[in-house]
């Protein structure tokens, strides 16, 4: 019955000048809460970050980070819509991630936004957390429209997209192994840094220098695939080698020199991809869009090639509900995304 209701609203809204978005995200470990207006306005946009709780533990735990989306849901839903100064029922529809993501992590926003449309008598949207860091560059640059290439790099994806419409996209290429994030936090424990390890190696490797080379050569030549693998596992064999020899490690140098390499890869194989595609437009999407290193490779190779670079805004870049409510709208906008109340989490989706 709730499905059949909404099929006629989610219709109308299609074409309704106004649409406020509320939505959810709950991922991993930040729980957040948003309010976006016709895809592009952020009206509020909360976030519950876990980082000092699972600090302690090398690492996020799942149990753990479900456990506190559930305490922190209900009051960033207030804080939501008080800071977006609208009520409750001048909510269009509710989006939420259902994948991909820690499970139990899912379940708690996929829960909450099933409740809440249900009870709201609105739409649920179901949005992939990948179209999510996608999007996050709509709500940052108001001029970016598709097509473009993407690189999305984070904790669990690494790769090229030939985006051609908003709801569109083509797999260019990905990492056949660790995700470049991932590689990033591997490294980080070996070194001894603190969660979450990305930013900590980006933060030792300003006051190092790139002096050492870890991979002779780029792996998965001739084509747009990565593989990061091989580099985690020679800083991880650099280490040891040292400890065991009882010989100073320099941490800054070893997270300059692997960062260097890092994100030499990613930079390389995406110019490539635009070249390959004669795109002048590149949008860089995830976590691992904050390093600033990659930032600026980028911002020296675009300029080289008149290729326009659209980065997040550093709040928009990590796991965030606002994101969500702009890929929500272009989901809605195209008649797509709609769900039922059987919508469960999923672990992965499709890149």
């Amino acid at each position: 019955m709730y499905y059949e209701r909404m099929k006629d609203k989610y219709e109308k809204l299609r074409t309704k000048e106004i649409v406020r978005i509320l939505s959810i995200e709950s991922s991993c470990d930040e729980t957040s809460i948003a309010v976006v207006e016709n895809g592009r306005k952020i009206l509020s946009n909360v976030v519950a970050s876990q980082i000092e709780i699972h600090k302690r533990f090398g690492g996020v735990v799942p149990e753990i980070a479900s456990r506190n989306h559930i305490l922190a849901v209900s009051s960033l839903y207030k804080q939501a819509l008080e800071l977006a100064k609208i009520s409750q029922n001048e909510i269009d529809a509710v989006a939420v991630t259902y994948g991909a993501g820690l499970i139990g992590a899912l379940l708690v926003g996929v829960n909450f936004a099933k409740s809440l449309a249900f009870a709201l008598d609105v739409p649920l949207i179901a949005v992939s957390h990948i179209k999510g860091h996608i999007a996050a560059n709509y709500l940052t640059s108001n001029t970016l429209v598709p097509p473009f290439v993407c690189l999305m790099v984070s904790g669990g994806h690494t790769a090229i997209l030939n985006v051609t419409d908003y709801n569109t996209h083509e797999l260019i290429g990905s990492t056949v192994d660790d995700a470049v994030g991932e590689a990033f936090d591997k490294v980080a424990r070996v070194l001894g840094l603190s969660y979450p390890g990305g930013p900590n190696v980006e933060k030792y490797a300003k006051d190092g220098k790139a002096s050492i080379n870890f991979i002779s050569h780029s792996p998965m030549q001739g084509t747009f695939n990565f593989s990061f693998s091989g580099l985690k596992t020679a800083v991880i064999n650099y280490v040891h080698k040292l400890t065991q020899n009882g010989e100073p490690v320099s941490v800054p140098d070893i997270c300059a020199s692997f960062q260097d390499e890092a994100t030499n890869e990613l930079v390389s194989k995406t110019i490539n991809a635009c070249k390959s595609l004669s795109t002048k437009k590149l949008v860089v999407a995830g976590g691992v869009s904050a390093n600033s290193m990659l930032k600026e490779k980028f911002e020296r190779e675009t300029k080289k090639l008149g290729i326009e670079l659209y980065v997040p805004g550093l709040e928009l870049c990590t796991d965030n509900a606002g994101m969500i409510g702009s890929a929500g709208y272009y989901l809605m906008k195209d008649g797509l995304g709609l769900s039922d109340l059987s919508l469960t989490a999923k672990a992965t989706v499709a890149l």
